[in-house]
């Protein structure tokens, strides 16, 4: 008799443990999609987004290979790049809009941070693309580029 009820006790503990798991990935889930519709690009700023991604492909490399960034800068990077190369997004890419559109606000909302960490201008001396990209690039990351940034490349 001993046996069935320690069975029964072990069995009802491993129950609590998958649902405490499963309520903390859900709460932990709706904490970032919240997050993510915080962040999101505001107007036709998605879509602007997505007509940079070449050129912020190229900057990400570039600021990845510069070793006179801070470190904080590189393991944002190499985490924005983790999350990408990931199959498990937030929304499952067959959604429709909102399976690619969570992998772009995740980008901007990685790169404003890296904008704010490294310096505008360390970004600007990287940035492969033309200035009106640049112009978008810093409306998406929501820094002031100021009226001489877009000539000011070193």
């Amino acid at each position: 008799m001993v046996r069935p009820l320690a069975y029964a006790a072990l069995v009802s503990w491993y129950w609590e443990l998958l649902i405490g798991i499963a309520i903390g990935v859900a709460a932990l889930w709706v904490t970032l999609v919240v997050t993510l519709i915080i962040v999101r690009p505001r107007g036709g700023l998605l879509r602007e987004a997505l007509r940079l991604l070449p050129d912020v492909l190229r900057l990400v490399r570039r600021l990845g290979s510069d070793r006179s960034l801070p470190r904080g800068v590189h393991v944002r990077l190499w985490l924005l790049l983790a999350y990408l190369a990931l199959p498990v997004d937030l929304f499952p890419d067959f959604v429709p809009v909102l399976g690619y559109a969570d992998d772009a606000i995740v980008v901007v909302f990685v790169l404003r941070s890296v904008v704010r960490r490294s310096g505008l201008a360390a970004v600007r001396r990287h940035w492969p693309g033309t200035d009106d990209g640049f112009v978008t690039f810093t409306r998406l990351t929501r820094v002031s580029a100021g009226p001489d940034a877009p000539n000011s490349t070193a």
